[in-house]
């Protein structure tokens, strides 16, 4: 008897489970399945499970594939299992490909082809089904997000589109999900869109999206116009639709923490803000070739903006910028300077200038100091005027963050209220109006 054991979580039981289930049931003879706990399911990153372990485990019980179901609670069980079980195949989707390579050492591994569409025929009687993501572009945070996609239930990377074609084909047969052709063809088989494409593009896709009754999660900046980005969330708004800017640092728990200290009263009123935001960047990539939207603030200035408008608003009464540009124009490192009604507050980026990214807020009582990586905020301090009187906080910040900004938008969609504080729509609208000014004054125009 060839014994098999395949594992998952199985949440919003979908086509793709039940293919995969079908598929591991022809390897062998015998199927066991390891459904995951909620408790596991957090422990290794997986946001947003809806379904019950129990639903869980009736779902794949109702299929007829699984000879026996375990339940999988703890790190390191796959190995126990595989002992405990004589396995002879350990297999998995082959979005897991590399993964669990080490496992051969024990049985044979085989990495099953994933299903690329997810229909939602199969789901419409469900209370919340599978959110059929297409990307729009292709660049390295695409490829950043697919992975990120995997660690949120209720999602399904459905494909891709991109004007370069050859480009979008070589995506889709790496990540083994749909190239579509035509905007028309890539709408008609997706809820929802991430736009990953250029800087300049973000507005028309952003747009056609809207138009075509596609929820939207846009990485940053979202747009460049204060007047575009007025426009798009009220087309959102008239289309009872979503629309996010895709800024991970707002919606990772760390972060959240951090303005509830900075706004607790713990360092006082808070009378100034710093934040820094470095890293050198390949002379020969897009950020500083790109001679109209390229350049240090455009590509990093978002982050370094969220700290200042969260804390402060959106009501700054004065903005100067300062730049160091490179040979071609484009700015190697640049400070925005705020005045607020309350306090002060500088923006600090670069590509071609290495500085100390660091997250300071001072206040009339202490101050808050949050260290590089404070965009991923896993650790900071509060300091009282007593330089031994020191509060630390921890938390946990999982994978590259991307899985924030997804897992938030599912759970938008299933509040009446659409509550958007991580990131609200006036937060977007004021950043949209700071690159404005920024590129106005330092290129001479919107192009």
């Amino acid at each position: 008897m060839t014994k098999v054991i395949t594992y998952g979580t199985f949440d919003l039981f979908h086509e793709g489970h039940y293919r995969l289930l079908q598929r591991a049931k022809a390897l062998g003879d015998y199927l066991i399945v390891g459904v995951t706990t909620e408790n596991f399911d957090k422990a290794r990153g997986k946001l947003g499970v809806i379904d019950s372990l129990m639903t869980r485990i009736e779902n794949v019980r109702k299929t007829g594939f699984a000879d026996e179901i375990i339940i999988e609670e703890q790190v390191g069980q796959k190995f126990s299992d595989i002992k405990k079980y004589n396995i002879d195949i350990f297999t998995v989707g082959s979005d897991w490909v590399g993964k669990f390579d080490y496992i051969s050492d024990y049985c044979k591994v085989v990495y099953l082809e994933r299903t690329k569409n997810i229909s939602s025929t199969m789901l419409r009687e469900q209370r919340r089904h599978i959110q059929r993501i297409g990307i729009i572009g292709n660049g390295r945070i695409a490829n950043r997000f697919v992975i990120e996609a995997k660690s949120v239930s209720g999602v399904n990377i459905q494909g891709v589109y991109n004007p370069h074609v050859e480009s979008a084909n070589k995506f889709a047969e790496k990540w083994e999900i749909n190239a579509y052709s035509t905007l028309e063809d890539f709408y008609n088989n997706v809820d929802m869109v991430y736009v990953a494409s250029p800087h300049e593009t973000h507005y028309n896709y952003i747009k056609s999206s809207l138009e075509n009754g596609k929820h939207v999660l846009a990485e940053k900046p979202m747009v460049l116009q204060k007047s575009q980005a007025e426009e798009l969330f009220a087309l959102a708004k008239k289309n009872n639709l979503i629309l996010m800017e895709g800024i991970k640092t707002a919606y990772c728990p760390g972060f959240h923490r951090l303005l509830g200290i900075a706004g607790s009263g713990k360092i006082g009123s808070i009378r100034n803000i710093e934040a820094c935001f470095t890293k050198l960047e390949a002379p020969n990539h897009r950020e500083l070739v790109d001679t109209k939207y390229g350049g240090s603030f455009l590509e990093l200035g978002s982050y370094v903006l969220l700290p200042i408008l969260k804390i402060f608003g959106e009501n700054y009464e004065r903005l100067r910028f300062d730049t160091i540009l490179g040979d071609n124009g484009l700015d190697l490192f640049t400070k925005a300077s705020f005045k607020f009604p309350t306090g002060l507050a500088t923006a600090t980026c670069g590509l071609g200038v290495k500085s100390e990214g660091r997250l300071l807020i001072s206040g009339t009582r202490g101050y808050i100091l949050v260290s590089a990586p404070w965009w991923k905020t896993t650790y900071f301090e509060v300091h009282y005027e007593n330089p031994n009187d020191i509060e630390k906080y921890g938390e946990t910040f999982l994978g590259d963050g991307l899985r924030y900004e997804i897992n938030d938008l599912l759970m938008q969609l299933t509040d009446k209220n659409r509550n958007d504080f991580r990131l609200t729509r006036g937060e977007s609208i004021a950043i949209a109006n700071v690159m404005e000014q920024f590129i106005t004054e330092q290129r001479g125009s919107i192009m």
